[in-house]
């Protein structure tokens, strides 16, 4: 009989200079269950991790697999001992095809007299598509070409190719629709009845809740519990993650939906391709509008077009006030219009640069003096907005890659409020962050209206568009389908319907 306790980890710490990322965790995961791992961003989930897979190496402490010592040395080591893990950024190389991407670094076993068998690799990339029940995605295709939601569904099946006795999944659900995250859903359970285990990390209460065994709980670098399933609940969870109760209000307290009548953003019979269909809408001064839908309903791809990133087929996006159409997204940054993608990491942050180009980037024409760009100005201006953030981080100098999801999403906003935008175009603002995070980032956006700031927020979350918006525009098939104001009657329900009716 196997023994059902599978990785120990004992009195693991782990720091990064000054700051202590992992503080004297013990903690075990055991066969056939899915364990949740939460906590706030910087409270060390994802250096646990990391750990686990040999990526850091922990200072002291030690860690037992299978009864065995362990102490894999790199994501190879670990992955030779049937541990694998599914991160949330990208982990897919541009300019290799789907099939090259799945067997990085294993391309031996298809060798044939010294040559690759590449009809032989597609194959059993096509076999492992399938094994997770993806049956649309080309081995033979160019990876650049394929979806960010359909990479990660790759990265998924190149995981469960390598028959892991335990899965890490590292925020992996915010980056797919629903159709995405009930396939790595069935393969987590499946899984789980095999005898295998799983740790799920999420900022997703409801989603850990739902789909783990027990959620193990950290903050500050600190282990602090293990709750059963049976004893869940979002309320015991959120005090465990933040030390204290969060506070009855999450979202806006109010239900007014009071703004400005003057109109700052016009739309104007926009259409692109099959994505986006004759959408006509204002958002107004002081608002805050929200846009939600399906995945696939044209919302994201609506805010690349307010932008200027995406060109429309036909229709204008106009400044009101200004009689002036956003061509570009120099126009739109030349008229404090800011944008901030979906994915993060792709679209919203250079990873490579620091926290103050980072912030300075948008506001570089207002900070010089002839052609120079004073430093004095660009340390001042970053500083000061980290500050308002309240980014947590080991100075200005600092590279982004380096912080936490939440912190990253803060620098993102810090750098186009530097720029003193008016108009802010937000694209699921609070994915893959925390609650704590979260909620300072929708007392912000309360703030900014107070100032008359306008807001379109773009969001897949249901809770979030009815907590936050004056007013909610629904979009399906690339077309408006509803229009809702903020009122306390107003329900899931009555969105979902215009989502999908």
């Amino acid at each position: 009989m196997e023994e059902k306790l599978l990785l120990k980890m004992n009195n693991i710490t782990k720091k990064f200079s000054s700051t202590v990322a992992l503080s004297d965790v013990s903690i075990e995961f055991n066969r056939g269950e899915i364990r949740g791992l939460i906590g706030e961003n910087g409270s060390g989930k994802s250096t646990l991790s990391n750990v686990i897979v040999g990526v850091f190496a922990p200072d002291s402490g030690s860690m037992e697999w299978k009864g065995q010592s362990y102490a894999p040395h790199s994501m190879m080591d670990s992955s030779a001992n049937k541990i694998c893990m599914i991160v949330q950024e990208m982990a897919t190389i541009n300019n290799l095809t789907v099939a090259e991407n799945m067997f990085l670094g294993n391309e031996k076993q298809f060798l044939k007299n010294g040559i690759i068998d590449r009809k032989g690799m597609r194959a059993e990339a096509t076999k492992a598509l399938q094994q997770i029940g993806i049956n649309n995605i080309d081995p033979s295709e160019i990876i650049n070409t394929v979806s960010f939601e359909n990479r990660k569904l790759i990265e998924v099946a190149r995981a469960i190719y390598k028959d892991p006795e335990l899965l890490i999944v590292d925020e992996t659900t915010t980056a797919l629709s629903q159709n995405g995250r009930d396939t790595l859903y069935n393969v987590m359970h499946e899984l789980c009845a095999k005898n295998k285990s799983v740790i799920f990390i999420s900022h997703d209460l409801e989603e850990l809740m739902e789909h783990s065994d027990s959620v193990s709980v950290m903050r500050d670098g600190v282990y602090v519990k293990t709750v059963d399933q049976k004893d869940l609940n979002t309320d015991l969870l959120k005090t465990l993650m933040i030390g204290r109760e969060l506070g009855e209000h999450y979202y806006r307290s109010d239900y007014d939906h009071n703004y400005g009548s003057e109109v700052v953003l016009a739309l104007e019979d926009l259409c692109f391709e099959r994505e986006v269909r004759h959408v006509s809408f204002e958002l107004h001064k002081g608002e805050i509008l929200g846009l939600g839908g399906l995945t696939d309903s044209g919302m994201h791809e609506l805010g690349k077009i307010i932008f200027g990133v995406q060109k429309p087929d036909q229709g204008s996006v106009s400044l009101s006030q200004k009689g002036l159409n956003i061509s570009s997204p120099r126009v739109a940054i030349d008229n404090k219009v800011a944008y901030i993608s979906k994915n993060r990491d792709q679209e919203a942050l250079h990873l490579s640069a620091s926290i103050k180009d980072n912030i300075c980037l948008p506001s570089y024409d207002k900070m010089k003096k002839g052609i120079l760009i004073p430093d004095s100005k660009e340390k001042s201006l970053s500083s000061e907005m980290a500050q308002l953030l309240e980014v947590k981080m080991s100075g200005i100098n600092q590279l982004v890659m380096n912080l936490s999801g939440g912190n990253k999403q803060k620098v993102a906003i810090a750098k186009w409020l530097g720029n003193d935008s008016e108009i802010l175009i937000l694209d699921c603002p609070t994915r893959g962050i925390d609650i704590g995070v979260k909620a300072a980032i929708y007392r912000l956006m309360e703030k900014l209206k107070a100032e008359g700031k306008s807001i379109l927020m773009i969001s897949e979350e249901l809770p979030e568009l009815i907590g936050m918006s004056d007013r909610i525009l629904v979009m399906k098939d690339g077309r408006l389908s509803g229009e809702f104001l903020r009122a306390e009657t107003l329900s899931e329900s009555d969105i979902i319907d215009k989502m999908i009716s």
